[in-house]
């Protein structure tokens, strides 16, 4: 089997130019995102899937953020405009892990409907008093337990709806007092407490296919970033346990300083499978794809066991499952 590139790219607009076309052919990434700019209507969307996949001459996973809330790609009426997670599990109070695996079965019909088949979801931070407003409402909550059975509802559904979910942010960014797209947290918090708290959901969940890492450093532990951090990285494997395929977070966020090349180095180097890059130029792109290169032996075969989770989603009556979900949130379900 052909060797897969190290990378998740996205595409500048609409279609594939020619150019991205033929950088795709060129390095291989294993799979893509999607952003807002790249969504106008159903048919341009699934076109623009079929891009990508006839780009790297196979079924390549494509990916989009559609937690919902703040964080959501699609937007009516390719998609429901959901509440913030927050808000969904304390209307829904002890329904709550019903209404996420609900919620998320409909956004994954959603997504297999235009060709998307991976969401960046569950998000399993654990809010904290002071947890910085750009992460706080798309939490689940404050206790580890609870976090991970709302977690795994979420995933759950989204595989039985035949989408891949991306398990974020490893090992936990919930203590994040500053915005990681513009600035690097630091959390001091001690180790031990890190595993009583934060690790705990994703190592409910830490069977999950795929991972995404946080950019943020954990004082107690190392002065990287957690993206770019061996010892991090290890934690996240030895103490978390999970051993599905893990991508960066976006390595063009300003929480990680230097040429993006060398940070997408630095990542593989320090364990990560795959490197993610958004929003970032043509020829941006290009550098960070010819860096990253083929995936490892380890990353390769995460990789291939990740695909092979994929599944045709199972039968569901969409007026049941929303009828359903209406009754356990008292008719305030949407945004």
């Amino acid at each position: 089997m052909t060797r897969f590139g190290a990378t998740i790219l996205d595409a500048e607009g609409l279609r594939l130019t020619r150019e991205e076309a033929a950088l795709f052919r060129d390095t291989d990434p294993f799979g893509f995102i999607l952003f807002a700019r790249n969504i106008a209507d159903a048919d341009q969307v699934r076109a623009l899937c079929d891009d990508f996949r006839q780009a790297v001459g196979r079924d390549a996973p494509i990916t989009v953020d559609q937690e919902g809330g703040r964080v959501q790609r699609l937007r009516a009426p390719l998609g429901r405009v959901w509440q913030a997670p927050l808000a969904h599990v304390g209307r829904a109070g002890a329904h709550a892990a019903r209404a996420m695996y609900l919620r998320y079965r409909l956004i994954a019909n959603e997504l297999r409907a235009l060709g998307i088949d991976s969401n960046c979801a569950p998000m399993v931070d654990l809010v904290h008093t002071d947890t910085h407003e750009f992460l706080r409402n798309r939490c689940y909550g404050d206790d580890p337990a609870r976090v991970g059975e709302l977690g795994r509802a979420a995933a759950d559904a989204m595989l039985a709806g035949g989408v891949l979910p991306v398990l974020k942010h490893l090992p936990g960014h919930g203590r994040a007092t500053l915005d990681s797209h513009h600035d690097l947290p630091h959390v001091a918090t001690p180790v031990q407490v890190l595993r009583d708290t934060d690790f705990a959901p994703f190592r409910a969940l830490n069977d999950l296919p795929m991972g995404m890492t946080a950019h943020i450093v954990l004082d107690a532990l190392d002065d990287r970033p957690a993206t770019l951090s061996p010892v991090v990285m290890q934690t996240i494997r030895d103490d978390i346990g999970f051993d599905g395929l893990i991508m960066t977070d976006d390595i063009a966020m300003r929480a990680l300083s230097g040429a993006p090349a060398q940070i997408a180095r630095d990542a593989l180097v320090a364990g990560c499978d795959v490197v993610l890059l958004c929003n970032a130029d043509f020829a941006v792109r290009r550098a960070v794809a010819e860096a990253a290169g083929e995936m490892s032996d380890a990353a390769q075969a995460r990789a291939e066991a990740a695909l092979a989770a994929r599944r045709s989603p199972d039968d569901i009556d969409i007026p049941d499952l929303e009828a359903q979900l209406s009754a356990l949130m008292g008719g305030q379900v949407y945004g």
